[in-house]
C-alpha cells in the first residue's frame, strides 16, 4: 500500500510534534564523550539510546549513512534497525546519504532508500542534483510510488559549495535558483506541502540574501546548521523569510550532546522545538 505522500506527512508531523529534525550521527567524537568505544557496540548502544529517547516525540530523525557505513556490514544492520524501530515509533525517517550519480545506477540507489521492500526503506533521502536535476528522475519518481520524499542539495552552508552551488547559468540565474526552480516544479500544485524538499544551510544568514534566492518552492527546507554549527531558532525568520513555515531546522550535536542520559536528549530536543516555534509564530 502507498503511503500518504511524503509532503502532507511531514507536515503533519511538524504540527502535532514540533517542526524538529534530529540527527543521529555517531562520529567517534560523540561515542568517546558519551563513554563509548569506537567501535561496533558503541554504534549500536549509541544508536539504540537516540532512537528509544526521541523516536516517539521528534517529527524527524535524520542518520548519517556514512557514520554506519565506516562499520562495514555491521554498521549496515545497525542503520537497518534504526530505521525500523524509528519509524516504528512514530518518527519520519530521512536518510542523510547525499546520493548522486546517473542512470541505472541512480535508480539503485533509489531502490536502496525508496522501495518499500528495501530493508533501508527511508520516509525520504537527501540527495545532490549537480550532475543535472533530470539525473534525480529515478530517485523522484521512485519517491511518488512509494510516498517518500526527497531533499535534493540547494544551497549548502560549507564553503566549497558556493564555487557551483553560486555560479550563474546560461541564462543567468545561479545554479541554486535553477535547481529551486526544478523543485517548485516537481511540488505545483501539492497540498499541503510538496514532498521534494531544499536543502539550505541555516548558517548561512544575511549570505542568502545575497544570493538572491526564491525559497518559495511549495516544498519543506530542510536546514541544517542549528546548535554546535552556530546558527540558532530566532535566526531562521531573517534567513527564511516567508518561507520559514517550511523549514525543517535540523540540529544534531546540540542534542546528542546531553547523551547518554535519555532524559537529557529529550528535554534538549523538546527545549529545540518549542524555540522553533517561538521563532516561526513570532512569540
Amino acid at each position: 500500500m502507498t503511503l500518504e505522500p511524503f509532503g502532507a506527512r511531514l507536515r503533519h508531523a511538524m504540527d502535532t510534534r514540533g517542526p524538529l529534525c534530529v540527527g543521529i550521527d555517531p562520529h567517534a567524537s560523540l561515542l568517546t564523550s558519551w563513554g563509548l568505544n569506537d567501535d561496533i557496540a558503541g554504534l549500536e548502544r549509541f544508536t539504540r539510546t537516540v532512537v528509544e529517547a526521541l523516536a516517539d516525540r521528534v517529527a524527524v530523525l535524520k542518520p548519517q549513512s556514512a557514520f554506519f557505513e565506516r562499520f562495514g556490514s555491521r554498521g549496515i544492520a545497525v542503520l537497518e534497525k534504526a530505521v525500523e524501530e524509528a519509524r516504528a515509533a512514530g518518527a519520519l525517517v530521512l536518510m542523510d546519504a547525499k546520493r548522486g550519480d546517473i542512470g541505472s545506477t541512480m535508480g539503485a540507489y533509489a531502490a536502496t532508500y525508496l522501495d518499500k521492500d528495501s530493508p533501508l526503506f527511508s520516509d525520504a533521502v537527501t540527495v545532490s542534483p549537480y550532475l543535472g536535476f533530470g539525473s534525480l528522475r529515478p530517485a523522484l519518481d521512485a519517491a511518488a510510488v512509494s510516498g517518500a520524499g526527497v531533499f535534493v542539495l540547494a544551497l549548502t552552508s560549507n564553503p566549497e559549495g558556493a564555487e557551483v552551488q553560486r555560479a550563474t547559468a546560461a541564462d543567468g540565474r545561479s545554479l541554486a535558483q535553477l535547481m529551486l526552480d526544478h523543485m517548485a516544479a516537481e511540488n505545483e500544485g501539492a497540498t499541503p506541502l510538496g514532498s521534494v524538499g531544499a536543502v539550505v544551510g541555516a548558517t548561512l544568514g544575511a549570505t542568502l540574501g545575497d544570493a538572491g534566492v526564491d525559497l518559495a518552492i511549495n516544498g519543506p527546507l530542510l536546514a541544517p546548521g542549528i546548535g554546535a554549527q552556530g546558527a540558532t531558532p530566532a535566526d531562521l525568520p531573517a534567513v527564511f523569510g516567508d518561507a520559514v513555515g517550511n523549514v525543517v531546522p535540523s540540529v544534531s550535536r546540540g542534542v546528542l550532546r546531553h547523551g547518554p542520559d535519555a532524559s537529557g536528549l529529550r528535554e534538549a530536543a523538546g527545549r529545540f522545538a518549542d524555540e522553533v516555534r517561538g521563532a516561526v509564530s513570532g512569540s
